[in-house]
């Protein structure tokens, strides 16, 4: 592979002997690829730039020496590439192409990032686009390495930029949301960026009328509260924001440009998300929504197609989307049909034609790119094929001098060969992975899932790999796969902190041999397998974040585990650390990585937070406890961030790298750098992971993010080193060929045994599940399943299915036992169902789980505590919110809001609710007033020193004039006229007017807003004396309520004892009269039953108690009483109301018939019937006394409410003048405040139309300048034109005079001679490229003129032959005769070249003159609105 001299050097170490180069680079394409000549294509990579020969394949690479690469853009007449850096401050690199020398450096001001690069087609000219913070777009002159000129964007990253191909001054940026167009102008060498935004239509494919904000012609005139003005000014905008300004309503959804492409006659074609094709015209860039026919039945799910890229054919456009087509859009003036052109079954992020139009660039959003080439059979070939995702791992097959593998996260693996970067083959294993290794003593290898499954690959045949074995160890995630040097054992390690040890021979089908259990967390698995040790040594790495330090837990693996490795695991799996000699280290700070050398006597560590590789000294004797290791030897290193360790296969080379993308190789006996390269860098994250050789001569080296692999290989090496590893390779190679051979021999047996995966491998078991209930119950069922379970859960099974049958008897004995217990309860809870309820337990009390009630018991306190705390809470919230309105409604209320009803009438008066005034408000009101009583007396000064008489002889009938005068005012002052006339009402509440000023004096904002304050006042005052009428009222209400309260008594007992039934009449106060009553909640209105506390409950119970008590002592035998109540009816005098109720006891002889009557009991009948009659006669005397006082009664609480209510009715009319009053004085506010607001948007607008006409003259004075500026460059390149002319007629008419000496035909020879031009055969385009190419030929750039004036010259330098020298003539004048004539050639093209400047320039001031005269337009109105702000 080639690369560039540059990059090279800088891989080169001038420490060390050693150096590494970068000879193949896997990457796929992130951005768009880019074409830089008819056979080749070029995309960034990480670190690089891939270039590869489409008919070849044949791939070259370029590296970034300052890191990642940024954007790409190609330039294909000139054949060259450019691209930035994403440093500080980054740089743009030009390259010469296919050479790869850099051609020059551009260095901005940029300060962050470029995001967009593009070349124009003709002419030396690049444009760049930075993202924030400066948004720049800037013109360069590559060539001369000249800035030509820049402009920034407001706050707006760009999506795509090109120039257009038929003039390279038109460029267009479009973004998502909006389409620019600027245009390079230039004047003699002043280049400048002229902007032109394209108005996009709505979503919908409408357009809307865009208003002039600045002088809008359709406002309404309102000659009543003054003119209306623009919404910025209401706004109160005054600066250029008021321009564009546009309210919230007024605001609709534009489409969404996601691509464009330029046509031959410079129109654009925008594609749009919501799927509409835009035509912008060139003329005066006005959009047009292309139309679209169908011609065919909608196509279900692709009716829709939203161009995600396009690219510009005779007659229409290509345009992909995300559902893996190509279409074609064949367009017709304002028409277009889609047609199917290809299917890609990928979603295609970039189409592309060639230079020459016979091939399609298609990129997926994947990275593959495919190339359609046209003609009578087209054909589409597969350039690049992407991999499904970033590599996630990467390893050698062993011996690593051949082929490398690499893995994805969704378990896509690889097969690359060494020798070019070719691709072999892939396997899909339709899992998501994490880690591959290949194994050192078999053609295998394993990959590691997210699922917790290893999968075995067989890899002897690299061009068809096949799975062939899957175990599946535990639930958790594989996060680390390492075989050790000589290939016996496989460490898996997973996330939940398991070390699974595997023989990694594929004769023992795999087999696991247990687990460690380390901490979680594992950061790093190393291990130390040497040819003449009997043990593999393995150390594990993992935090202890909770004290900030590193755990070394270090453990050896006979080699003869295989044989004997149930004595070394328990039945459940775990190996037995007193077996495999488990010691524990701890290193008292953070490491992110740590490797045993492979002396077995040092420790080296990448200190995590410090940027130092340590080494630590293990202890030679044994030890128990924790080992707390020192650093014994310390290296600083140049990496930064977290790194990672690891050792080369022969181990005395120490591999270090870290999210600085560098890798450095160190001899581990003195740490001293040997090598080092940057192949990735920080932006990308750095290096995942570095795998080298078994003979060290090659090293693959993986991204983190930016998804490249870099193989690196030795550029010049020692002869100690490459001896040492050699040595090592060989040696370990001849250690494993045998075993090797018989292994791989296994795969074969494994590939056809185990064909079918799963069949009766470890990981597949069918298990019959027993359900069984110990306590109470039997077994119920018993249900088949099949379950794939991992191997640590079916050895947990299988040791607790040991452990059942070791126990049967003794757990038979206990199920006995419980079920003897269980009848007992049962028995028990019978017994307890007839003992009396004081006796009786409750059920819960029976529960033999005492832990289990206890819980139980926890469980529904804390769901108690749960619901109560809540309910506190919403409590709580309830009554913050409800103390926040009393608060601001009732509280702050100094005169609450209550009415006051008539009793009799439905009339309602209700008071002025008011708050107390601040302050700040009286302070106002002070000053204020003060103010006013201040004019007031210096205006009566001012109008007495006016009036005093100047002269003491004053005319009589001046005198008579003003007594008239006088006269005539005391007579207007002695009319009544109505208070309303006069300006206010107020008077009527005794709130005198006098200080207020008429409103057709008040000018300035000042005396508006004393006006406002003295209005204000007026409403409180007369809101207060209203709310002192309201409150006499009141007390008269509560004065009669309480009178007829108190009639009523009276009332009542005359009804009770005339026996009437009546209902008596009682006012009272209704809840709007008394509002207080709403913040009290009665008992009455508390629906719920209240919660008593027990103790409450109990004291309630007690004191009812002592209350029946106390009744039952009063209700004793009490003699006085009950004699009163036998003899006079329970009273000691006989009051006149109880006549009423008097009864004449009937004699007792009543009862006997009358003839059986004694003389004495018929004398006692007459006295008792005369008593009667008496009685009769005194009670209908009462009666009708009753009768008339409860009638008296009863008319004068009639009379003394409806007198009230007349007071009532009377303050109601009170209310509503008041209200007049109010409203009469809000009204002059509300005007004063409307034409405050009318001042302040009258001043915003001025302020305005200054700033916006101080802002016309600058630009007007920078058009004058420009004018003046190209005038007299025009003037000056004019001059220097005429005199060029000039100079060529001299040439022209001197010519007979040079050769005046040689006979006159010779001269008229030579003149025909010096008029004639040699024809320049323009190179043609072949017909069929011509046929395809749409834009045709280009304008002329300014290498293509020099191009042409070098054909030119070589053309005269072929007539300058003296084969073409007349007969005769003389070679010396023959010489000076073709001297003239290239003198006069040179000059017509300065000629030329002068010509089109000039033109340039005419041009340019014409275009300047334009703008100088359209500002002045704008200009020209805003005097017009100074003068009537209201005028169009």
């Amino acid at each position: 592979m080639e690369q560039s001299r540059e990059p090279e050097e800088h891989l080169h170490i001038a420490q060390g002997s050693a150096s590494l180069s970068v000879r193949w680079v896997q990457g796929f394409p992130k951005q768009n690829v880019h074409f830089v000549n008819d056979n080749t294509i070029c995309y960034p990579s990480g670190n690089f730039i891939i270039f590869i020969n489409i008919e070849t394949k044949k791939k070259t690479v370029l590296q970034c020496i300052n890191g990642i690469v940024g954007v790409v853009a190609t330039n294909v007449p000139y054949e060259v590439v450019a691209f930035s850096d994403r440093k500080l401050k980054p740089v743009i690199y030009i390259y010469n192409f296919p050479e790869l020398t850099r051609r020059t450096k551009l260095k901005g001001h940029i300060l962050l990032d470029y995001t967009l690069l593009t070349f124009s087609y003709c002419g030396s000219y690049l444009a760049s686009y930075s993202s924030l913070p400066e948004f720049e777009l800037t013109i360069w002159n590559w060539e001369s390495n000249v800035i030509l000129c820049k402009k920034s964007q407001l706050d707006m990253d760009m999506s795509q930029m090109t120039f257009n191909p038929m003039d390279w001054h038109q460029l267009c940026l479009s973004s998502p949301n909006s389409v620019t167009v600027w245009t390079i102008e230039r004047s003699s060498e002043e280049h400048y960026l002229k902007a032109k935004s394209v108005k996009l239509p709505t979503e919908d494919g409408s357009f809307f009328n865009d208003e002039d904000f600045i002088f809008p012609s359709s406002l309404p005139k309102d000659p009543i509260y003054g003119p209306v003005l623009p919404l910025s000014a209401i706004a109160g905008l005054v600066g250029k924001e008021a321009e564009t300004f546009k309210p919230k309503d007024d605001l609709y959804p534009l489409l969404h440009p996601t691509m464009h492409c330029w046509t031959p006659t410079s129109d654009l074609y925008v594609g749009c998300e919501e799927g509409h094709l835009l035509l912008i015209k060139a003329a005066n860039w006005d959009v047009t929504v292309l139309n679209r026919i169908e011609d065919r039945p909608p196509m279900d799910e692709r009716s829709f197609i939203s161009p995600v890229t396009l690219a510009y054919q005779k007659g229409g456009v290509l345009a992909s989307g995300i559902d893996g087509f190509v279409y074609s859009f064949i367009i017709q003036t304002l028409d277009y049909k889609v047609e199917d052109f290809l299917e890609v079954e990928e979603p295609v992020g970039q189409l592309m034609f060639s230079p020459s139009y016979k091939m399609l660039l298609i990129q997926t959003n994947k990275g593959s790119v495919y190339i359609y080439t046209f003609g009578e059979e087209p054909t589409l070939n597969q350039v690049l094929e992407a991999c499904d995702g970033k590599f996630q791992s990467v390893d050698f097959i062993t011996p690593g001098n051949k082929y490398c593998m690499t893995l994805t996260h969704s378990g896509e693996v690889c097969v690359w060969s060494i020798e070019g970067g070719s691709f072999i083959s892939r396997i899909h294993l339709n899992t998501p992975a994490t880690v591959l290794a290949c194994s050192p003593s078999s053609l295998s290898a394993a990959v590691g899932a997210v699922d917790g499954s290893v999968h075995f690959l067989d890899i002897r045949d690299v061009e068809f790999p096949q799975a062939i074995h899957r175990a599946f160890l535990s639930e958790s995630s594989v996060q680390h796969l390492l075989y050790d040097q000589r290939g016996i054992y496989l460490l898996v390690g997973t996330s939940e902190g398991y070390i699974f040890v595997l023989n990694a021979n594929p004769s023992s089908l795999f087999q696991i041999l247990g687990f460690v259990e380390v901490g979680k967390g594992i950061l790093q698995v190393s291990s130390v397998s040497l040819l003449d040790s009997d043990i593999v040594e393995v150390m594990v790495l993992s935090p202890l974040l909770e004290l900030g330090r590193s755990k070394l837990e270090i453990f050896t693996l006979p080699k003869i585990l295989p044989q004997v490795y149930t004595a070394f695991a328990d039945e459940r799996g775990r190996m037995r650390d007193e077996l495999i000699h488990k010691f524990l280290y701890e290193i008292e700070h953070s490491l992110s990585s740590a490797v045993l050398d492979f002396r077995s006597n040092q420790v080296y560590g990448f200190c995590s937070e410090v940027p130092y590789i340590c080494s630590y000294l293990l202890p030679q004797q044994e030890h128990s406890s924790v080992c707390i290791l020192k650093p014994y030897q310390k290296v600083h290193c140049k990496h930064y961030g977290p790194g990672m360790l690891s050792l080369s296969p022969h181990g005395w080379w120490l591999l270090s790298r870290a999210k600085c993308g560098t890798l450095c190789i160190r001899d581990i006996r003195t740490l001293e750098t040997l090598a080092w390269c940057r192949s990735h860098s920080y932006q990308g994250r750095g290096i995942q992971s570095v795998r080298i050789s078994l003979d060290g001569q090659n090293i693959l080296v993986n991204g983190s993010d930016d998804g490249t692999l870099v193989y690196l290989r030795w550029r010049r090496s020692g002869r100690i080193f490459v001896s040492e590893i050699l040595e090592y390779c060989q040696q370990l190679l001849i250690s494993l060929s045998n075993t090797m051979e018989e292994e791989n021999n296994y795969l074969n047996i494994s590939q056809s045994d185990h064909s079918n995966l799963g069949s009766e491998s470890e990981h597949t078991v069918k298990e019959t599940v027993s359900l069984s209930v110990d306590s109470l119950q039997e077994e119920l069922a018993q249900v088949d399943n099949v379950k794939e379970i991992p191997w640590i859960q079916q050895k947990s099974q299988e040791a607790i299915r040991m452990e059942v049958k070791q126990f049967s008897s003794k757990r038979r004995e206990i199920k006995q036992g419980i079920k003897a217990l269980a009848k007992t309860v049962l028995n028990m809870m019978e017994e307890n169902e007839t003992v009396d309820n004081i006796a009786k337990l409750e059920q819960w009390e029976f529960g033999l789980d005492l832990k289990e009630l206890e819980r139980l018991r926890d469980e529904s306190e804390e769901e108690i505590d749960k619901i109560r705390k809540d309910v506190e809470m919403h409590n709580l919230a309830k009554s913050y919110l409800a103390e926040i309105i009393k608060e601001e409604c009732w509280n702050s209320m100094t005169v609450k809001g209550r009415a006051l009803k008539c009793f009799h009438i439905p009339c309602v008066v209700e008071n002025f609710p008011m708050k107390a005034r601040t302050d700040e408000e009286l302070k106002e009101v002070k000053r204020v007033l003060q103010q006013k009583k201040i004019e007031t007396e210096c205006f009566k000064l001012r109008k007495d020193i006016a009036e005093f008489p100047s002269t003491v002889n004053l005319d009589k009938k001046h005198h008579e004039e003003e007594e008239e005068e006088e006269e005539d005012d005391v007579a207007v002052k002695s009319t009544n006229f109505p208070n309303y006339l006069l300006g206010s009402l107020s008077t009527d509440f005794g709130v005198p007017a006098s200080l207020f000023s008429s409103q057709l004096e008040l000018h300035s904002r000042e005396e508006k807003i004393n006006q406002i304050i003295l209005l204000k006042d007026i409403i409180y005052k007369v809101k207060t004396a209203f709310n002192n009428e309201f409150d006499a009222a009141y007390k008269q209400k509560e004065f009669e309520i309480a009178r007829v309260r108190e009639r009523n008594v009276r009332i009542q007992e005359i009804i009770l004892d005339l026996e009437l039934g009546e209902p008596v009449w009682q006012p009272q106060f209704d809840d709007s009269e008394k509002p207080e009553r709403t913040l009290v909640v009665e008992n009455s209105e508390i629906t719920a039953k209240k919660y008593i506390k027990p103790w409450q409950k109990a004291r309630i119970e007690l004191h009812a108690i002592h209350e029946m008590e106390d009744w039952l002592q009063s209700q004793g035998s009490n003699t006085r009483r009950r004699a009163l109540m036998d003899m006079m009816g329970g009273v000691l005098e006989v009051k006149k109301e109880d006549i009423l109720r008097m009864v004449i006891p009937p004699p007792a002889f009543i009862t006997k018939p009358d003839a059986l009557w004694s003389e004495e009991e018929k004398k006692h009948f007459k006295d008792y019937e005369k008593k009667v009659k008496d009685l009769n006669e005194e009670r209908d005397k009462y009666r009708k006394s009753l009768e008339a006082e409860l009638k008296k009664l009863q008319n004068s609480i009639q009379e003394s409410t409806q007198n009230f209510d007349e007071y009532l009715k009377r303050l109601f009319e009170r209310r509503v003048k008041a209200e007049m009053v109010v409203n009469q004085e809000e009204l002059k506010i509300n005007n004063l405040v409307f034409s405050l607001l009318l001042d302040e948007e009258i001043n915003s607008r001025e302020k305005f139309l200054n700033n916006y006409l101080t802002r016309k003259q600058e630009e007007k004075s920078r058009t004058s300048e420009a004018i003046r500026k190209a005038s007299e460059d025009l003037s000056m390149y004019k001059e220097q034109y005429d005199n060029l002319l000039a100079e060529d007629k001299v040439l022209d008419r001197s010519f007979k005079k040079e050769f005046s000496e040689i006979p006159s035909y010779q001269v008229d020879i030579l003149y025909k001679l010096y008029k004639r031009r040699p024809r320049i055969q323009k190179p043609k385009a072949p017909s069929d490229t011509a046929s395809l190419v749409p834009f045709g030929e280009r304008p002329g750039s300014g290498k293509l003129n020099k191009d042409a004036f070098a054909q030119l010259m070589k053309a005269i330098d072929d007539l300058d032959n003296i084969s073409n020298m007349p007969e005769g003539l003389d070679p010396l004048v023959w010489d000076h005769f073709c001297m003239t004539r290239r003198v006069k050639l040179e000059n017509e093209q300065k000629v030329k070249q002068k010509a089109s400047g000039l033109t340039e320039l005419v041009n340019f001031l014409k275009r300047r003159v334009e703008e100088d005269e359209k500002i002045t337009g704008r200009e020209s109105k805003i005097p017009v609105e100074f003068d009537n702000p209201n005028s169009p």
